[in-house]
């Protein structure tokens, strides 16, 4: 969601920023050549008014003064001129001693000239004939403070577009948020499904998600039945085949066989293989066949109960200890952790002398669980061979030897990490670690 409103916000903010600067930048040149337009006419009239200064006189065509604006007269004014005949040429006293530009062409020139103290130049030539002579006139008006204008203009412009740009920004992102506010509901409702607090999506929708959300509603309801179809064939199987087994079992246990010691110990244990198998395979379909999760589990309210009814099972003086943060739940279904914690617990309750411990913590990637006994432990040369399926280190303990081989399975339909290692209390210790981020 984020991308998408910043990949958004990136665009508007870009489109606004060429958008705005070609305008300003357009509108100032419309300005500037409005301007100068107009003073083009104004110089155009000093140019006639000029023209019509000019005299014959007593010796000869002069420029009567008397005609003349006084802005003409006033040093670097501003307002300049330039008269030019062809035996002879009169300038503004305005213009000091500054030659101004004589431009080649006639009409407003394109380009600014340079003038006295820095100044920028507009400048506009008109040829006339009078008296039987060619006469050109040139008039000149100081542009700088226009330009000075401009920028300004720009400065304020840019301001008010920067000011304008953070509001329409901040709006953009509101509306976004709010168009994007849906999305983010059905992703807070995939959670709810993963976390199994709901079993599908809701419908009340935009008109544009409505398919989504159909078909999202339709593929886990299809997915659902699908495996719960596989889970009951998977069970009907499992109970097709406990009475034969039974049956089997019996007759290997008949004194017919006691004749045959080697032929009975094998067929026990081709049937204990056998149940073993069956036993394996239905959890493991049973881990695999959840299309939703179930409830999360809760360590507080969960681990208590554990360790009581384990208590109860095997020896009370036992001692049970479990040690998690306050409010710490396991993002994981409820009964795959309780299978993984009971496999787990059972077997130390069974090696223990007196002492087991617990422990649940969070660690920023990671959840670990740890078991630890004071029992006998396991040599660090038979950990893996107890890791496989139905290894068993003692026979004398009942079982079957499943135990680890089953919590294993778990371990990895989570995406975690099982190890088994030394317990302080002198002992094993049973190390899970559970990813934070589910794959």
């Amino acid at each position: 969601m984020n991308s998408i409103q910043q990949r958004l916000s990136l665009g508007l903010i870009s489109v606004l920023i060429i958008t705005g600067l070609v305008l300003a930048q357009l509108s100032l040149w419309l300005f500037d050549q409005g301007l100068r337009r107009y003073l083009q006419t104004h110089l155009h009239h000093e140019a006639q008014t000029l023209l019509a200064a000019i005299i014959r006189g007593a010796n000869g065509i002069e420029l009567d003064q008397q005609r003349v604006s006084a802005s003409y007269q006033r040093p670097f004014s501003g307002e300049y001129f330039v008269v030019v005949l062809p035996d002879q040429q009169w300038r503004s006293r305005s213009s000091w001693d500054y030659q101004v530009t004589l431009p080649a062409t006639t009409g407003l020139q394109k380009e600014l000239a340079d003038g006295p103290q820095a100044q920028e130049l507009l400048i506009y030539r008109a040829d006339f004939r009078r008296y039987g002579k060619a006469i050109q006139i040139i008039a000149a008006q100081d542009y700088t403070p226009m330009l000075k204008s401009f920028r300004t203009m720009q400065w304020s412009a840019a301001g008010i577009g920067l000011g304008a740009l953070i509001l329409l920004v901040l709006i953009q992102r509101i509306l976004v948020r709010r168009a994007l506010r849906p999305l983010e509901q059905m992703r807070e409702q995939i959670v709810q499904l993963q976390q199994g607090q709901r079993t599908e999506l809701d419908q009340q929708v935009p008109d544009e998600l409505v398919p989504l959300v159909q078909q999202l509603n339709h593929l886990l309801q299809h997915t659902e039945d699908t495996l719960g179809r596989s889970r009951n064939a998977l069970g009907n199987l499992g109970h097709a085949l406990k009475t034969p087994l039974a049956i089997l079992f019996s007759l290997a246990n008949r004194h017919e066989l006691n004749a045959h010691p080697e032929l009975r110990d094998s067929f026990r244990q081709q049937l204990q293989s056998m149940q073993e198998r069956i036993s394996r395979e239905l959890g493991r379909a049973r881990l695999a066949g959840e299309a939703l999760p179930g409830a999360y589990f809760e360590c507080a309210r969960e681990l208590p109960d554990l360790c009581s009814t384990l208590q109860q099972i095997h020896r009370r003086d036992l001692q049970l200890g479990w040690q998690a943060e306050s409010g710490l739940r396991l993002p994981w279904d409820r009964e795959d952790i309780l299978e993984l914690l009971g496999n787990l617990l059972d077997n130390a309750c069974k090696w223990a002398h007196q002492k087991i411990q617990i422990g649940v913590t969070y660690e920023q990637t990671h959840y670990c669980i740890t078991i630890d006994d004071d029992g006998p432990g396991i040599a660090a040369e038979l950990r893996e061979q107890v890791m496989t399926r139905g290894a068993r280190i003692d026979e004398q303990v009942q079982g079957h030897g499943l135990g680890l081989g089953i919590v294993r399975d778990i371990v990895e339909h989570c995406r975690g990490e099982l190890v088994l290692d030394s317990s302080p209390l002198g002992g094993l210790r049973v190390i899970i670690r559970l990813p934070v981020n589910r794959v």
